[in-house]
């Protein structure tokens, strides 16, 4: 991450603490403010760990993905001659 990058991802957790405190302030020790407390301490370490990492940029591949077009149009009944209808039964010859 650019130096301003983390410097703004700093800046919203300082506001994030700031909300977060006035938070505790009014529902105390509620469970669902210590989990906001706990994940504001981790969001804190990982911005740390950004501000010290190395960044590497995302791997481009060489090709562009191939779009593949599925019609709109009911398939040939053909195609599932003989299929196993699975949850019918299974498939049986016809008897004669």
């Amino acid at each position: 991450m650019p130096n301003s990058e983390i410097a703004n991802l700093r800046r919203a957790i300082g506001q994030l603490r700031q909300c977060i405190t006035a938070l505790e302030t009014q529902y105390g020790d509620a469970t669902v403010v210590k989990r906001l407390v706990n994940d504001l301490e981790r969001l804190d370490i990982d911005a740390e760990d950004l501000g010290t990492a190395r960044p590497t940029p995302a791997p481009r591949s060489a090709e562009p993905l191939e779009v593949v077009v599925v019609p709109d149009t009911p398939y040939d009944p053909a195609l599932w001659h003989g299929a196993d209808d699975e949850g019918v039964g299974g498939y049986q010859a016809h008897r004669g």
